[in-house]
């Protein structure tokens, strides 16, 4: 077995505190919201941190804190690296 194992998983079941890298902005997200999100910085293999789920999910992504609807942030998937976490 690989020490490193990465899975795919929606934003929005990410435990916070966990650092994971933005694998896909789902089709499900609107073309106007994916732009909006793309212009923020949120990039194929971005490093993003989960601060919060609730009410919100809350992530960091270099110096930029956005807070995004759940029903946004199932539909954005990650990788988190197990033998990082």
């Amino acid at each position: 077995m690989s020490p490193k194992h990465e899975a795919r998983l929606p934003l929005a079941f990410i435990q916070p505190g966990s650092e994971v890298r933005l694998a896909a902005l789902g089709d499900e997200i609107d073309p106007l919201q994916r732009e909006q999100l793309t212009a923020y910085g949120l990039a194929e293999n971005r490093p993003l941190r989960v601060l919060q789920q609730r009410p919100m999910t809350v992530i960091l992504a270099d110096e930029v804190e956005l807070a995004l609807e759940h029903a946004v942030a199932r539909h954005i998937w990650v990788e988190k690296d197990v033998a990082n976490a």
